[in-house]
């Protein structure tokens, strides 16, 4: 055959795989993948003489059990003697070579039985792999030579074995941080996915030389119907694999946003886009947490057979329910879930006896036999409340015993509300998590607080809930907080009327009931008015304190927004964010003691703000009479706008320069978790266009901006910018790049070239249209706009040329990203200083809204 035959076949073979993938068992499709990469490597074998030779070609790994997907590599070892003519090296070549050029995705290794066994025998995952090694062609007495010193007792013993695969399980799925409901995840290595089923297998393997996982329920380890719960759990995963790969059209096992609606049609789901993917995806959250399951049961079991520890520690009774084997609690007797209060109050033991580890795998069994049985949701007994309660209010509730209540289900299968949420989708780049997820590692944060060990990490939060009376009403509207999502509406009102059912239900006072309704009613108010309010105008500080109303309520928000945006994706929380809502708690905590109904003087604060900045300037040896020129060109405003310390910094360095050439300053230390950066220079067309676009060219992201002009016609502009990791900067030489480019723009007679960027492919699958609001804002001469759109580069630098197109001033801007999305505050004016007539509003929100629409040439998903 030649090489076009090969490429030929295997096209029509790969749309085979395309057309049966509906009518047929996944099972069958993988093996039959496997069989026929077994016909084409024995034809292509011959095809280069190695028939002639004394070697063995071996398939290893997962093509050694014979499963292969679509596109999954194809791991092969060509065993060999001890030495290797030139000529059998070229032979070796040309097959890989031609291998290669058919467009299979190899991975091969060349050794000997010795070299084999040497290898293996430092490498579990070799060791791993030739124990799952079968022969396709060649030399039967080379393979017959390797098998049997692979399953000697000094080769990976049983106990070294099983030791090395756990160790390699807690390793991979610490890198997922313990999290199996990401929103994107590894069909093959996320937590309770393939990875694990295969973990058991080899195992099994190892120490019962088992064929197949079936043997487990002849070794009594398994009961028939885990087994066969078991392999549903393994069609579906390698269902949602294959078509993965056939979608994906390579070796791909993430499931990223962009192929979930196409694999959701595929295996069935429908065509419907979200629903479709909730529907799959909802599915494939609860075949992971059964994995999980059966997978910690089982290695349980395997552990205490293979490593069959000589000095056993003898059993410890807690009660006449429970005892402890080991670290391990127990149920005394195999109807000890009958009651249904027992499966909440085996939790609370566990918190009671903080040196319980987990829960026993013969006990996880009558767990999960007697969870399916029930009929009603546990809330519905009194008992199980008063259980749940006690839970909540116990000081180690929500540690170890929170932890085991929610990977087990138990959290579902007392709360209704919560069951719905099992899995649910959310369907941006903003959270990492599903919604269950979310929430209980929101919950898991605020429980952190109540740890005088955990101080350090969050030492306001910590303070605020060690000292509270009742944190339990923080747990239950965290509990609460999101519960709604997916019904339709205001996910915020909905879950703050569960919470006053929960309240009544569960006899909280009416005070309690409402302080819990209230706080998932705001649970966003506190983060959208830091990120996107100017929270150093006493306005907003004072309609925020309205909402609020007292110290108590507060307390309560400010941690429970703290917890919700780190549970939401860490990777996006940085001290920018936090330094925001720990200056609007301090503000608002004292514009409450204050009292809200007493305005702030302007005219104090400004005089109360030059006399600090005096004092500090005195200190530098500039005095009164020297700054005030230089004071006298700036409006009251600026003096309202920043600190004494700002003003200081800012009137030293404007004193000592040369007014021909524009004023650049970084700050060498953080202001609210990022980097300052001020410009003073004389005002011009495309100043806030030119700014943000070499901003954003220096790989920096802005998340503050303010604008002020000077009665003498210069601008005074801050820009707070973090770096490609949300951090503040700290690297001089990167600073003074930023100077000098900034510096070298603002001279220029020519602008800077604003070039429409292509949207990220990462976020072409999201269908944002432009939307532009105005509000009504205090200052009569302003207007407030926000700005909703897909973010991409150079979005605000196009933003800002609008602006100038438009004869626009923009006087401050809140720049806040949720993911793919960004969701921008503007206060703006026209450049005699009046607010946007309803004709200018209208014009201005149709040139911004079609600043994305060029660069949508890729169609976005259905969802």
């Amino acid at each position: 055959m030649s090489l076009s035959d090969f490429q030929q076949q295997s096209e029509a073979f790969y749309q085979w795989l395309q057309q049966s993938f509906a009518a047929h068992e996944v099972t069958e499709l993988v093996h039959t993948r496997a069989e026929y990469v077994d016909l084409v490597l024995k034809k292509i074998w011959c095809q280069q003489h190695l028939d002639e030779h004394q070697i063995a070609l071996m398939a290893v790994g997962g093509y050694g059990r014979g499963e292969l997907h679509p596109y999954s590599d194809i791991d092969i070892l060509i065993l060999t003697q001890k030495n290797l003519s030139q000529e059998l090296q070229d032979y070796i070549g040309a097959f890989i070579t031609q291998l290669w050029d058919i467009r299979l995705d190899i991975g091969h290794s060349v050794r000997s039985v010795k070299e084999c066994i040497k290898l293996a025998s430092k490498d579990i995952t070799i060791a791993t792999n030739l124990l799952e090694s079968r022969l396709i062609c060649g030399n039967q007495a080379l393979a017959d030579e390797l098998w049997p010193q692979l399953w000697v007792k000094n080769f990976w013993p049983s106990e070294k074995f099983f030791i090395a695969k756990r160790n390699e399980q807690f390793k991979r799925h610490q890198q997922y941080k313990g999290a199996a409901y990401t929103l994107e995840p590894n069909l093959k290595a996320n937590p309770g996915a393939l990875r694990d089923i295969q973990n058991i297998s080899w195992v099994a393997m190892r120490h019962f030389h088992a064929d197949s996982l079936y043997e487990l329920v002849q070794h009594d380890y398994l009961t028939l119907n885990e087994f066969y719960e078991l392999m549903e759990c393994q069609d579906y995963l390698w269902r949602m694999r294959f078509a993965l790969h056939l979608i994906a059209g390579r070796s791909e096992n993430r499931l990223l946003f962009d192929y979930q609606g196409d694999v959701a049609r595929l295996m069935g789901f429908g065509e419907d886009g979200k629903k479709a993917i909730e529907r799959m995806m909802k599915r494939f959250f609860r075949v992971i947490n059964y994995v999980s399951e059966l997978n910690e049961m089982l290695l349980q079991h395997f552990q205490q057979a293979i490593l069959n520890h000589d000095v056993k520690q003898p059993d410890v009774d807690i009660d006449k329910d429970f005892m402890m084997v080991g670290n391990l609690i127990q149920a005394k007797n195999y109807r000890a879930f009958v009651r249904p209060e027992m499966m909440l109050k085996i939790f609370l033991v566990i918190a009671d006896n903080p040196q319980i580890k987990g829960i026993h795998s013969d006990t996880i069994r009558l767990l999960r036999n007697s969870r399916r049985r029930l009929i009603s949701e546990l809330i519905d007994y009194a008992e199980c409340r008063r259980l749940f309660m006690a839970l909540m209010r116990h000081p180690r509730g929500l540690g170890r015993a929170f932890n085991l209540m929610y990977r087990h289900e138990m959290l579902g299968h007392y709360l209704p509300e919560w069951q719905n949420i099992v899995g649910q989708m959310q369907f941006d780049l903003f959270h990492a998590y599903s919604v269950d997820e979310h929430s209980y590692r929101l919950i898991k944060n605020l429980y952190r607080f109540s740890l005088p060990e955990h101080n350090h990490e969050f030492p306001l939060c910590s303070k605020i809930v060690q000292r509270i009376r009742k944190p339990e009403l923080l747990y239950i509207a965290g509990i609460f907080h999101d519960i709604a999502k997916g019904r339709g509406g205001s996910h915020s009102e909905l879950g703050a009327v569960d919470a006053i059912n929960f309240g009544e239900m569960h006899g909280l006072t009416k005070h309690d009931t409402k302080m819990i309704s209230w706080l998932v009613k705001y649970h966003l108010l506190m983060s959208v008015t830091a990120q996107r309010r100017d929270i150093s105008d006493p306005n907003v500080i004072r309609e925020f304190g309205k909402i609020v109303r007292d110290e108590a309520h507060l307390d309560y928000l400010y941690c429970l927004t703290v917890a919700d945006m780190r549970a939401t994706n860490e990777s996006l929380w940085n001290s920018w964010k936090g330094n925001l809502l720990e200056e609007l708690y301090y503000a608002t905590k004292s514009a409450l003691r204050r009292g809200l109904e007493k305005p702030v003087e302007y005219r104090a604060q400004i005089k109360e703000n030059q006399q600090q900045a005096l004092m500090l300037l005195n200190q530098d040896e500039i005095s009164k009479d020297l700054i005030k020129p230089v004071w006298k060109q700036f409006k009251p405003d600026y003096f309202l706008r920043y600190s004494p310390q700002q003003i200081r910094w800012h009137s030293k360095a404007i004193f000592t320069h040369d007014r021909s050439s524009p004023l650049v300053l970084v700050s060498p230390k953080p202001y609210r978790g990022g980097t300052e950066v001020f410009i003073y220079t004389k005002d011009k067309e495309n100043i806030f266009a030119t700014i943000v676009a070499v901003l954003g060219g220096k790989k920096l992201s802005i998340h503050d901006a303010k604008i002020l002009t000077s009665k003498d016609g210069y601008t005074l502009n801050t820009f707070v910018v973090l770096d490609s990791k949300g951090h503040a900067l700290k690297d001089d030489y990167h600073m003074q790049d930023i100077k000098d480019s900034l510096t070298h723009y603002l001279q220029s007679k020519e602008p800077v070239l604003i070039v429409p960027q292509p949207i990220p492919l990462k976020f072409r699958q999201f269908n944002i249209p432009t939307q532009v609001s105005f509000m009504p804002y205090n200052n009569a001469k302003m207007t407030s706009m926000e700005l909703v759109a897909l973010d991409r580069p150079g979005l605000l630098a196009e933003i800002g040329k609008v602006f100038q197109e438009q004869g626009l001033s923009i006087h401050s801007a809140k720049i806040t990203t949720f993911g793919e999305r960004a969701e921008d505050m503007f206060l703006i004016s026209t450049k005699d200083n009046h607010a946007l007539s309803e004709q200018q509003q209208m014009e201005l929100e149709q040139k911004l809204c079609l600043i994305n629409k060029p660069l949508a040439k890729i169609k976005t998903a259905a969802y």
